[in-house]
């Protein structure tokens, strides 16, 4: 947890003074344990020994550190490394996005569970830098290894999902939440709608910690207020942590937010001792900033109620119950095309199982025009599988610029909509998509590449099916190629090279671009990209090819990684579309 500053303070007194009033009451001892809610039963128990070893593992990153994790030094990159490391191997879908806007530049880390509606985000953060002071194991190693360890049990169980959950860590929250701000704010309105809830975990472990919960009364706080009510021990509103932690950056944006918190600088009161234990008149955190906050500094009893907590909301909001229903997407790359009279392009139509088992998926086409066929290879496919889409257009086709639906047939019907453009084709052109196996679905075929470089390997997701080029990656001295040669024919109005680009590096530098990729059409290049362009998801690239046509030239990208820190230049859907 940052700071409270005395503007904020303030600002907040008015909110703080309104929940007291809420929740005053008489102070009594604790009574006996309650049952459980009902729904917990459904919900795992998280290893507190596991979380410990969590915690573990960063005190002694912090060690190896000069005694810290704070935002932007080795430290923090090293706590970056480890937990996105425990994600992959679960099969999260992970990415760093650097924060371009914080006073230390660095990452913060996204893992999506990639089951349930991509429309229906339930969100976990917790900030995983420290101060410079010390290690930062109860601020803020309690919320991260929380967090880490909720994650990989619920890749273990692998339930039904019914919502998708998107656990983060945050850089910079020391210096003014800065990482989630950062976070917030590129995203869409439309993506913001997504996330229904935000829940963050940010000191919950205190040695003389309470039992704070944000916005106690909130419907958002429901499943969190439940579990610790099924123990009696009667939780608060969490007052001290009031715009103070990554959960406001969300609730300035519009955003529903909740959290656990277990006090920091704060002192424990008289009624509080007697209801929670602890010691009165004593801060809940006395090594709150301060080098003694290690692995000794932790309440466990406090930090299993919230561990488990987390689970019991994460399956209370997120998992199904019963026997799931199959479900299935469809989703068509590129999304728009254009062929010539007497030509064709390609597509490739992915599939993806949403929920339940998969299923077969007959494909089918509806609103080509007059004089357009297209066809599907294979037809059908498994949901989780790829097909290639064939447009062909014939000497007399309609022309132009019409929306084609593709459908998925199974247990449901799915569609995705394809904008085709039919050219005239004067001057002799033979228009089309002229890169074979753009998708990389059909493994290296048509392509040129170095080894392991056209890969299905899950520690970097495809932008699209299941393949994708992935250049470099290795952290030390290393070159990767991919070619595929092409043939631009004469007398055509538009020639584009198209490609997604997902750069993702463990470098930290804003200025310095140490690792490169260079893309080339023959001896000439297109484009240099490198470290400095690293970023969450993929972004489009586009060129004008007109100057080559009628010309057989080699379409190259030539990664390059330098001694040290990996990064990794992913490549996916790359088209040549002529027309």
């Amino acid at each position: 947890m940052r700071r409270s500053t005395p503007t904020m303070s303030l600002a907040l007194a008015l909110v703080a003074t309104l929940t007291t009033a809420s929740l005053a009451g008489t102070a009594s001892a604790a009574p006996a344990p309650a049952a459980a809610p009902a729904a917990t039963l459904a919900a795992p128990d998280v290893s507190l020994t596991n979380v410990q070893a969590h915690l573990t593992q960063l005190n002694s990153i912090a060690s190896s550190n000069g005694g810290n994790r704070r935002a932007g030094s080795a430290g923090y990159a090293a706590s970056v490394s480890y937990v996105k490391g425990k994600l992959q191997a679960a099969g999260y879908t992970v990415s760093e996005q650097n924060c371009t806007t914080c006073t230390y530049p660095g990452s913060n880390l996204i893992a999506e569970w990639p089951q349930g509606p991509a429309d229906q985000v339930v969100m976990f953060g917790a900030h995983l830098d420290s101060v410079s002071a010390g290690p930062g194991i109860n601020d803020n190693g309690s919320g991260s290894a929380t967090l880490l360890e909720n994650a990989l049990v619920l890749a273990a169980q692998n339930p039904t999902m019914t919502k998708r959950v998107r656990f983060a860590w945050w850089n910079g929250e020391e210096q003014g939440l800065q990482g989630s701000k950062h976070y917030v704010n590129q995203l869409s309105t439309t993506q913001r709608g997504y996330i229904k809830g935000y829940y963050n975990f940010d000191m919950v472990g205190s040695p003389n910690g309470g039992y704070f919960i944000n916005r106690i009364t909130s419907a958002t706080a429901a499943p969190l207020k439940a579990y610790w009510d099924s123990f009696g021990i009667q939780p608060e509103e969490n007052t001290e942590g009031q715009g103070r932690s990554d959960d406001y950056s969300f609730a300035n944006a519009g955003i529903q937010t909740s959290g656990y918190a277990a006090g920091a600088s704060y002192t424990k009161t008289a009624a509080q001792a007697a209801k929670w234990g602890g010691t009165s008149g004593a801060a809940y955190d006395g090594c709150y900033h301060r080098s003694c906050d290690t692995t000794s500094n932790i309440n466990t009893t406090v930090l299993n109620r919230s561990a488990d907590g987390v689970a019991y909301a994460i399956w209370a909001l997120a998992v199904g119950g019963g026997t799931p229903t199959n479900d299935f997407s469809v989703a068509v790359s590129p999304t728009s095309g254009s062929v010539a009279r007497g030509g064709s392009t390609t597509a490739t139509v992915s599939t993806a199982t949403t929920a339940g088992s998969a299923q077969t998926v007959t494909l089918s086409a509806s609103g080509a025009p007059s004089g357009v066929t297209i066809g599907f290879s294979p037809s059908s496919v498994t949901s989780g599988g790829s097909a290639t889409m064939t447009v062909s257009a014939s000497s007399t086709a309609t022309t132009g610029t019409f929306t084609v639906t593709v459908t998925g047939t199974g247990s449901a019907t799915r569609t995705a909509s394809y904008t085709l453009t039919v050219t005239g084709g004067s001057g002799g052109c033979t228009g089309g998509q002229l890169v074979a196996n753009g998708g990389f679905e059909s493994g290296a075929a048509s392509w040129t590449a170095s080894s392991g470089v056209i890969t299905s390997d899950s520690g970097q997701a495809a932008r699209t099916g299941t393949y994708k080029a992935w250049m470099d990656g290795y952290g030390s001295s290393h070159t990767d190629t991919l070619s595929q040669s092409v043939t631009l024919p004469a007398g055509c109005t538009s020639y584009t090279l198209s490609f997604w680009l997902h750069v993702d590096s463990a470098e930290t530098t804003t200025t310095t671009a140490y690792d490169k990729l260079t893309v080339q059409v023959g001896s000439t290049t297109l484009a240099t990209y490198s470290n400095l362009n690293k970023a969450t998801g993929y972004t489009q690239r586009t060129f004008n090819l007109a100057g080559y046509a009628g010309q057989t030239v080699t379409l190259k990208w030539t990664g390059v990684e330098d001694a040290s820190l990996q990064t990794s230049f992913v490549v996916d859907d790359v088209t040549l579309q002529v027309g």
